[in-house]
C-alpha cells in the first residue's frame, strides 16, 4: 500500500488556509516528497508525518512556489537526526538550484545526491532495500520553463504457490526469499527461481501527478488507469481560459477532460490560483465532466491499497 498526502494545494503564494504545492508519499517505511513550497514543514507537522523518513525529493520545476520551502525542510530533516543520503531528482540544473538555496543553511548531517532529468520521459526504480518494487517515471509537460510530471508505479508479484513449492521439493526456509524475487542455490546445488513458485504478476498501484502545465498527451498517457491522478486546476472560471493559456497553466475544466480520457479511479484537483478563494464552488461543474473528481484541500490523505486488500481506500476528511 502507499500513503498519499497532498500537503499543499496553493499556487503562486500561500494563503492563511492554503499552503503551497507539496505532495508526500509513504511506502515501506520510507517517503518521497514531490515539490516543496513555502510552509511545507508546517503542513507536514499538521498531518503528523516526519521529515526524517524522506528518502527522495522530486521537483517538477524550479518556480519559487515549488522550491522555496526546501532550505527549511532540509534543516528539519537534519534536526530529526537524519544521517542517510537523500536523492534529489529534477530537471537539468537541479544541483545548481538546490546548492544555491543551501547558501542559507548550515552544513547538513546527510549527503545530497542528484539525478538530473534530460529526456522527454525517464523511468527508474527506487532503492530496492528501501522501496521494493516502486518505479518512478518522469515525463515532460508544457509550462513556460522545463517542467515534469511524475508517475509512481508499485508492482505486485504473483501469489506464492505453496503446493508447487512442495511438489518441487523446495524447503520452507527458502520460501520467503523466493517470494522476494531471489534466486536460491540450495545446499545440494539445486537452483530455485521465483518463477517456479509464483503465479502471474497481479495488478499493482499507480499514482500520477501533474501540475503547472497546459493539457498534454503525455499526461493522458501516464495517468491512464491510475488509482489516483492529482492534477492542476489553477482556474475554475471559464473566462480564465485565455489567462491559463497565456501563463501555461490549466483550468479545472481542462483537467476534467484529461481525466475523462485517462480514466483514473479518482482525480484530485490542486494548485489553485490565490484569486480563487473557494475552489469547491466549481466542484459540481467539473464532476459533470469527470464524476470521480475531488477539489482537494490541504492535508487530503488516502491510502492506496491493492484491489484484494480492501474494497475501498481509506480517506481522511478534508
Amino acid at each position: 500500500m502507499i500513503d498519499v498526502c497532498l500537503l499543499g494545494t496553493g499556487g503562486m503564494m500561500p494563503l492563511p488556509n492554503r499552503f503551497l504545492t507539496a505532495l508526500m508519499l509513504r511506502y515501506h517505511g520510507a517517503a518521497i516528497l514531490v515539490d516543496c513550497g513555502e510552509a511545507t514543514q508546517i503542513a507536514m507537522k499538521k498531518r503528523g508525518w516526519s521529515p526524517r523518513q524522506i528518502e527522495v525529493i522530486c521537483f517538477t520545476h524550479f518556480h519559487a512556489d515549488h522550491v522555496s520551502g526546501l532550505p527549511g525542510m532540509l534543516l528539519s530533516m537534519g534536526n530529526a537526526n537524519r544521517t542517510e543520503p537523500v536523492l534529489v531528482i529534477g530537471p537539468k540544473g537541479v544541483r545548481h538550484v538546490v546548492e544555491s538555496l543551501m547558501v542559507i543553511t548550515p552544513r547538513l548531517p546527510f549527503e545530497l545526491r542528484f539525478q538530473e532529468l534530460r529526456e522527454e520521459e525517464e523511468s527508474f526504480v527506487m532503492d530496492k532495500a528501501l522501496m521494493p518494487d516502486l518505479a518512478v517515471t518522469a515525463f515532460k509537460v508544457k509550462h513556460n520553463m522545463t517542467c515534469y510530471g511524475y508517475r509512481f508505479d508499485l508492482a505486485r508479484i504473483g501469489r506464492f504457490d505453496v503446493e508447487a513449492a512442495k511438489a518441487k521439493g523446495i524447503e520452507m526456509k527458502y520460501w520467503n526469499r523466493l517470494q522476494k524475487g531471489e534466486t536460491i542455490e540450495a545446499e545440494d546445488g539445486q537452483i530455485f527461481t521465483p518463477d517456479m513458485v509464483l503465479g502471474r504478476p497481479r495488478k499493482g498501484l499507480r499514482l500520477t501527478y501533474a501540475t503547472d502545465t497546459r493539457p498534454t498527451e503525455s499526461i493522458v498517457r501516464n495517468a491512464q488507469g491510475a488509482d489516483l491522478f492529482i492534477c492542476e486546476g489553477m482556474y475554475g472560471e471559464e473566462d480564465k481560459a485565455d489567462k491559463a493559456k497565456e501563463h501555461m497553466h490549466m483550468t479545472m475544466q481542462e483537467a476534467g477532460r484529461l481525466a475523462k480520457k485517462a480514466q483514473p479511479k479518482e482525480m484530485w484537483l490542486t494548485h489553485y490560483s490565490p484569486s480563487m478563494l473557494n475552489p469547491g464552488a466549481f466542484h459540481k461543474d467539473i464532476k459533470r465532466i469527470f464524476p470521480q473528481t475531488v477539489t482537494a484541500k490541504d492535508g487530503r490523505t488516502m491510502t492506496l491499497r491493492f484491489e484484494d486488500e480492501e474494497e475501498t481506500n481509506d480517506k481522511l476528511a478534508d
